[in-house]
């Protein structure tokens, strides 16, 4: 079951090539991670411990730097040449190795997409949103000190990414993206800073935080803010002037399903580009993995190129 409004989807190969990194300088070139770098991203000082008004919530503080995986195309540091990044958050719990390399095995056939001319080179980059592999972070602004993942992501990983790499530095050369989780952080961040990825992505994410207490605690404002299927109506005009595109998808045995149907009722509503996809299966990687492909090509065909 689909539908949409000012675009389509179709299927598409399996993918490799898409390049990886992390967040610090240092580099991994062995077994099957040849290729990907690992970065140490640190927060920057304008995260500080006070509350945000865009998001609610304390912004992360100067706490130890983390790490992004993330992988590049081999003509990285070609002069003339600018890549858009497709930024990935995985789930809970979770890693980006295990959400994105190994299982969903992202960047593994980039070379056959681009070969099939089915997505342009571009920088994938996969951060790691938690503390801890059994933490729920949520990708959010939380109530805690040094929980400023929203700013972490928005913020300082893009700004690093932007200075490391050659990428295209603007919204339209953006993507958000994630699972579970991780597809409620992108959709909660590409909200809350309208402009800054031209194309967000929801692999069966939910769209209410009402549930979501160990982050925002019992405030109902915090609550409210945080939940995609509030804030879209209040969104919705800037997410049109900077032609964002949306694509969500839950399977049919997901208990998501009802929620994700209730958001794509809102981006019609509010005229936003989006499309949104019923697949068979549950809230698996099943489904995740079946549907990376897909989810590449998408975001290939609404970006820029350099």
């Amino acid at each position: 079951v689909s539908c949409s409004q000012s675009g389509s989807c179709r299927s598409s190969p399996s993918f490799s090539g898409w390049a990886s990194s992390a967040s610090s300088a240092t580099s991994t070139t062995s077994g099957a991670f040849a290729g990907f770098r690992l970065l140490a991203i640190p927060p920057s000082s304008s995260s500080a411990a006070r509350p945000s008004r865009s998001s609610s919530g304390v912004k992360r503080s100067g706490d130890a730097a983390r790490p992004s995986t993330s992988t590049c195309p081999p003509a990285i540091d070609h002069p003339r040449r600018r890549y858009p990044v497709f930024y990935l958050l995985h789930g809970f719990p979770g890693r980006p190795q295990g959400a994105f390399l190994w299982t969903n095995q992202v960047g593994v056939d980039e070379d056959v997409l681009v070969a099939n001319h089915t997505v342009h080179p571009a920088i994938l980059v996969m951060p790691y949103g938690s503390t801890g592999f059994f933490t729920d972070k949520e990708w959010a602004n939380g109530i805690h000190l040094g929980e400023g993942w929203e700013t972490f992501m928005a913020h300082d990983v893009v700004r690093a990414i932007d200075h490391r790499y050659r990428t295209i530095r603007s919204g339209r050369g953006r993507a958000l993206g994630g699972l579970s989780e991780g597809g409620y952080g992108a959709l909660n961040i590409g909200l809350h800073h309208p402009g800054e990825f031209g194309v967000l992505e929801s692999w069966s994410g939910y769209v209410l935080a009402e549930n979501v207490k160990s982050v925002f605690g019992g405030d109902h404002r915090l609550l409210r803010v945080n939940s995609p299927l509030l804030t879209l109506p209040h969104a919705a005009a800037k997410l049109r002037r900077a032609r964002t595109y949306v694509w969500l998808y839950t399977g049919t045995d997901d208990k998501l399903k009802q929620e994700s149907a209730a958001f794509a009722a809102e981006l019609r509503r509010g005229r936003i580009a989006y499309r949104y996809n019923v697949f068979r299966g549950g809230h698996s990687w099943a489904l995740w993995r079946a549907q990376t492909p897909r989810a590449l090509a998408l975001v290939s065909r609404h970006l820029a190129h350099g």
